[in-house]
């Protein structure tokens, strides 16, 4: 399964980056200057429109981006409205996240014909979170009328998670908490890179998961990546000359520019899609497919590296981090024959 066009669009912006390991972005400031001690109200936080002041901790938030459901479970609210991005998840929620869902019962909103304010307003928020959504001036100024919105600061999709994970937690009074969140999972970044010393240095693509029209589809380094480079591995700029919107469009006949890289990561969602990449002579080829350099995804750990969550992360370590050793020693049972 091929993720929407507002993947392919945006996500993999180079100049959006997961942040380093040993720095991680402070959290917004409170009106007196500094940063506001969790709990207390009212809040402001600045974003890409101005800023947005909410006078009182909010009680029912409603999410329109794609994946910001991951953040407000993880700072322990329950929003009472949330987006499907894709996969027909539960509730919008991915398997991730479904303890901290646990029994509620969000309302499931839609942005297949663009964001439905007569939903969200039905919806009766105090808090509208779009960090994640795409906004410009008029859908902001659309979705303000309705309640206070957090909207991006610079990236209208797939902003780095750490920033929206701080604008998020500081809107809803809990900016000490999210900082502790962004803390912590850099610290699991940090402790699994120097776990793994031979990822370190290592060119490797991550890659979706079939060819689509003629081409395969690799991620340049920035955000969509940021789960590799984190962990010590780097991303050839040589794919970078076939970046159209972020995301670099290999022509099958050029796929050699991936031998480049040792370690490919193929975004695969199931046994078929790795099948169907193997009956290509053009990918049996590749020097990192000869050594068996391989890692593939099922589907819900490829949904975990595409949401880039919170929530996501933790569980694309405990996963993938064991299939990547495993790539970089190199596995003869992902040789095809």
């Amino acid at each position: 399964m091929r993720p929407p066009v507002v993947r392919l669009a945006a996500a993999c912006l180079a100049v959006v980056l997961l942040g380093g390991c040993g720095s991680s972005p402070s959290a917004p400031s409170g009106d007196d200057g500094g940063t506001a001690a969790d709990g207390v109200f009212p809040v402001t936080v600045e974003h890409a429109f101005g800023s947005t002041t909410v006078p009182a901790e909010p009680t029912r938030v409603v999410s329109v981006g794609v994946t910001e459901q991951d953040t407000l479970l993880a700072l322990g609210v329950v929003p009472v409205g949330v987006t499907e991005w894709y996969g027909d998840q539960p509730y919008a929620t991915w398997p991730w996240a479904q303890d901290e869902l646990g029994d509620a019962e969000p309302t499931v909103l839609s942005t297949a014909e663009g964001l439905q304010y007569e939903a969200v307003a039905a919806l009766d928020p105090d808090l509208i979170v779009a960090t994640n959504a795409g906004l410009d001036q008029e859908s902001y100024d659309t979705l303000s009328a309705i309640a206070p919105v957090v909207a991006h600061t610079e990236q209208g999709y797939f902003e780095a998670w750490d920033v929206q994970t701080l604008a998020i937690g500081t809107a809803l009074g809990k900016a000490e908490e999210a900082q502790e969140i962004v803390d912590d999972l850099h610290r699991q970044f940090a402790e699994a890179a120097a776990a793994h010393p031979e990822f370190a240095g290592v060119p490797a693509v991550f890659l979706q998961n079939a060819v689509y029209d003629g081409d395969l589809i690799a991620y340049q380094e920035g955000l969509s990546t940021a789960f590799l480079t984190d962990l010590g591995f780097t991303v050839p700029a040589a794919i970078d000359r076939f970046a159209t919107e972020g995301q670099a469009y290999i022509p099958l006949e050029q796929a050699s520019v991936l031998n480049e890289a040792e370690v490919l990561v193929w975004g695969t969602e199931g046994p078929a899609d790795r099948a169907a990449l193997e009956s290509l002579e053009v990918y049996r080829s590749l020097t990192a497919v000869q050594g068996g350099h391989l890692a593939f995804t099922d589907g819900t750990l490829a949904g975990a590296i595409y949401f880039t969550s919170p929530l996501s992360l933790p569980y694309v370590l405990d996963e993938l981090v064991p299939m990547l050793a495993e790539a970089v020693a190199g596995d003869p049972a992902t040789i095809p024959s």
